[in-house]
């Protein structure tokens, strides 16, 4: 598992629209899994989970966004990923899941 968080600026809506068309570009093999969206008390809170098959790992590994704005304007955003070890008891081989968190990172 892989993990970047960060403080974001700028507008909500065009962030997650900047995430979501670039990892879906970004691999011939990619797929939006399911999205949530809430609102409430002037927050916001976005979830995207994607997925996409690893070459180099030879697995499929999955990508879960989160984008959280408090009623400051704050963004702030959560990337981890799972689903790239081949091991059982142990992970071995991450090396898809720390590519897709760095198509995340560069989308930013």
């Amino acid at each position: 598992m892989a993990k970047l968080e960060k403080t974001v600026r700028g507008n909500f809506d065009e962030i997650l629209r900047r995430i979501e068309d670039g990892i879906m570009a970004g691999s011939i093999s990619a797929s939006l899994e399911d999205a949530s969206d809430f609102a409430e008390g002037g927050a916001r809170c976005s979830v995207r989970v994607f997925e996409r098959y690893s070459y180099i790992g030879g697995n499929r590994v999955s990508l879960n966004v989160t984008l959280f704005q408090a009623p400051d304007g704050a963004i702030r955003l959560s990337g981890i990923t799972a689903g790239g070890s081949q091991a059982m008891f142990f992970k071995i081989n991450t090396f898809g899941e720390e590519a897709f968190l760095e198509k995340l990172e560069e989308l930013l």
